[in-house]
């Protein structure tokens, strides 16, 4: 039997449920399945008519918002191609995705300046929209187009080799990811990108109720999961974390016995604050998975299996292949941190690359770039991505790392870790931190409760206090840009002091132990 199209599948769901079934919620709007269908054919049939064939890229840039998934369907409907474009990005960069891709059409928030030659149109809501005539799906060659993240050099697009239809493929991702048919799953992500793209189709693909929040507050996830039984959801660290800072009577107010399933991934989550959430929802529900965009390679575990292995993202799935890799191309030994490589089990490459080339061997062997080392039984650990390795006098130091120590402090939000220059070192551990509302940081008491945490070498050797987010929604960070503003202040003249060395080690012991 063949796969059905993508561009189908609402239809299926809408037919087989009852008519009031909900596909989506968001704040102030619930849309039926059958909304969502009709939305999405009238859509197909406006972008049809502007110009869109089967293999043609259309870029969308909405924010989250019901109408988002309805332009991705209309997309697949006609077999074309979704390309996921952060709204949010300056007019310079996403002229530069636009000279990449070369979409057909761009389907954009009103907000976004137009650039570029491709031809425009702005998302209208699911009520005001005019019912469409079903028409039969194509299947496009590539099922999604999303944007790297970006953190450096100039931007590049990662285009999926799957079909967009329900095969092997895309149907291995929904059972992997043991999203719940005809369940209710919670997006708190933003839809550019991969993650919560991947998670809210994979669901709706299932039949499977989105909640989606138009971005991300802590105590209002905890509520949606209560008011809509929400059974999956797929957080970052950052989002765990500021779940985790809310007084205990605020997290223990809600009642989450619906959720069964949640995942975190797309940056490294500190040990203890794994711990913490394990503790709190029990090791069964926890899961983390590890993988890039380009869909090299997927580890997982599970949270009790993490307890026996603490740190670790889990083994890789599948028939593929996971290994380390010195600098020198030979493979590293048991426990020796190198570059990862991935082998996909069908030896090809499942994405390809607009704006750069994959990096990758004779031998089928791809890496996107990041450090960790393999135990003896094949548990991945990671340390950090190769281009964020800060090398100090000759050591390795691993911003991540870094990072995880800096967020145990009980007034610390988020943290960002970076080399600056240093003729001494060649350079030297900088630390950009943000505090939680309200709490204040002593830079002096901050570094003595690092002593206790790291090694002398990976100490920061300066510390900078800001009071805006350092990560987006999604747990991203631009690190080398961040980097790269840094050493212009330094060349401009402007300084961070250094920091004294540790004076009190047992008061920041103390520390640690704080809620």
């Amino acid at each position: 039997m063949n796969a059905p199209p993508l561009g189908d599948l609402l239809l299926e769901h809408a037919l087989r449920k009852d008519v009031n079934a909900v596909a989506l919620t968001y704040p102030g709007v619930s849309v039926t399945w059958s909304e969502l269908e009709a939305h999405a054919n009238h859509k197909a049939t406006q972008y049809r008519a502007m110009g869109v064939c089967r293999n043609d890229m259309v870029g969308i840039a909405l924010n989250n918002c019901p109408a988002f998934h309805a332009a991705v369907f209309a997309v697949w409907k006609l077999g074309a191609t979704p390309t996921i474009i952060s709204p949010r990005l300056p007019a310079s960069e996403f002229s530069t995705i636009l000279e990449i891709v070369q979409p057909k059409l761009v389907v954009a928030d009103p907000a976004v300046t137009q650039c570029g030659d491709s031809c425009w149109l702005t998302a209208e809501s699911p009520e005001r929209a005019s019912q469409g005539t079903p028409f039969p799906s194509e299947v496009a060659t590539h099922w999604k187009a999303l944007c790297s993240g970006g953190s450096t050099g100039r931007p590049k697009v990662i285009v999926d080799h799957a079909p967009a239809q329900l095969g092997p493929a895309i149907a291995g991702l929904c059972a992997v990811a043991q999203l719940p048919a005809d369940g209710v799953m919670l997006n708190p992500g933003p839809l550019y990108h991969n993650g919560p793209f991947l998670f809210t189709s994979l669901a709706l693909f299932t039949g499977c109720s989105v909640v989606g929040m138009e971005r991300f507050d802590a105590e209002e996830a905890l509520r949606l999961i209560e008011a809509n039984r929400v059974g999956w959801v797929c957080l970052v660290p950052t989002m765990m974390h500021r779940i985790w800072s809310l007084p205990r009577e605020v997290r223990e107010r809600y009642d989450l016995s619906s959720l069964r399933t949640i995942w975190h991934m797309a940056a490294p989550c500190p040990p203890w604050l794994k711990q913490a959430w394990i503790n709190w929802l029990g090791p069964e529900r926890i899961w983390e998975a590890y993988a890039g965009t380009e869909g090299f390679g997927v580890t997982a575990i599970r949270g009790d299996e993490w307890l026996r292995r603490p740190g670790s993202v889990g083994r890789i799935l599948g028939s593929g292949k996971v290994k380390a890799v010195r600098e020198d191309a030979t493979d590293c030994a048991t426990g020796e941190v190198g570059e990862l490589y991935f082998l996909p089990a069908d030896r090809s490459a499942p994405s390809h690359y607009l704006g750069a080339e994959v990096k990758g061997d004779a031998a089928g062997w791809l890496s996107i770039g990041d450090l960790g080392y393999l135990d003896a039984d094949g548990y991945v650990f990671l340390t950090d991505r190769r281009t964020d390795l800060i090398l100090r006098g000759g050591a390795n130091v691993y911003p991540a790392e870094v990072e995880a120590a800096i967020e145990a402090h009980p007034a610390v939000a988020s943290s960002i870790v970076v080399g600056l220059p240093c003729e001494e070192m060649g350079a030297r551990v900088h630390a950009i931190v943000e505090a939680k509302a309200g709490a204040a940081i002593d830079k002096q008491a901050l570094h003595e409760f690092l002593a206790t945490q790291l090694a002398k070498y990976k100490l920061p050797e300066s510390y900078e206090l800001v009071s805006h987010p350092l990560r987006d929604e999604a747990g991203k960070v631009r690190r080398a840009a961040l980097r790269d503003e840094r050493v212009r202040w330094l060349k401009e003249g402007r300084t961070f002091k250094l920091v004294l060395r540790p004076t009190n080690p047992g008061a920041a012991h103390a520390a640690r132990g704080q809620e």
